[in-house]
């Protein structure tokens, strides 16, 4: 996958690739990122992309020009590669649909990304009715500017690829991968200032495990994200489970 990262802050991306799984996502050929300023697409001698907003009000906005110049160079590029198919133009906007781990699996299986990270008070409209085909926002909150946001949807899909973890059905287990948040884990010492291991995890029954594990992942699920419920595919044994410890709370 080719992840191309529009921003006017380039240098904020210096760090967060290069550690851990994503650096060995990296030295592995599976991942290449790419950071554009969007700066260099401008054409005066201050290398303007922002200007005051037609209309009044506070804060500066971003001008269109840069970015459709910046995103159209990509294009060009992209688009001369063989097997390239759909290409997602994607804007980091408190504005976008609320990213999920379902959002996520969708965008790794593309073979480019391209994300804008919107700054100031915002990005010319025009740039969200002609350009993007996609806006994403990491939650409800406002943060300076969208490349926080890019590093979170780039390490959310990245560990989505195949081969870049360490083991496959690792990002299955994963908090919201199957709609629920994930079962308590364990390792050693067995027993650890009185607190013990359940007896299940050292049986060595992996049906047992198995069930524990999904009960506690609803419990869990319940306890702290009850809205989760609502859209998880459950069983109708496990819907009962649900009512059970409901009517017990």
């Amino acid at each position: 996958m080719q992840i191309h990262i529009l921003t006017l802050f380039p240098e904020m991306f210096q760090g967060p690739f290069n550690t851990g799984i994503f650096q060995r996502a990296i030295d592995r050929k599976l991942v290449r990122v790419s950071i554009h300023n969007i700066r260099d697409y401008t054409h005066d001698k201050h290398h303007t992309a922002d200007d005051y907003a037609y209309g009044g009000g506070a804060g500066m906005v971003l001008k269109p020009e840069p970015i459709f110049e910046a995103v159209e160079s990509l294009k060009s590029e992209i688009q001369g590669e063989e097997g390239v198919g759909a290409l997602p133009i994607i804007l980091l906007t408190p504005k976008g649909r609320l990213f999920s781990q379902e959002i996520g699996g969708e965008l790794s299986k593309y073979s480019h990304l391209i994300l804008i990270c919107g700054h100031y008070e915002g990005i010319d409209e025009r740039v969200h009715q002609h350009l993007v085909t996609d806006e994403i926002s990491i939650g409800d909150y406002v943060l300076s500017g969208g490349e926080l946001a890019a590093m979170v949807v780039v390490d959310a899909v990245v560990r989505l690829l195949p081969g870049v973890l360490g083991s496959e059905v690792s990002a299955v287990d994963d908090s919201h991968a199957t709609g629920l948040l994930e079962y308590p884990q364990y390792t050693r010492p067995a027993e650890y200032r009185g607190w013990s291991v359940p007896e299940v995890l050292l049986s060595g029954n992996h049906s047992q495990i198995a069930k524990w594990r999904r009960e506690q992942s609803i419990l869990r699920t319940l306890e702290r994200r009850p809205e989760l419920l609502d859209k998880a595919s459950l069983s109708s044994e496990e819907r009962k489970l649900v009512d059970r410890l409901k009517g017990e709370a």
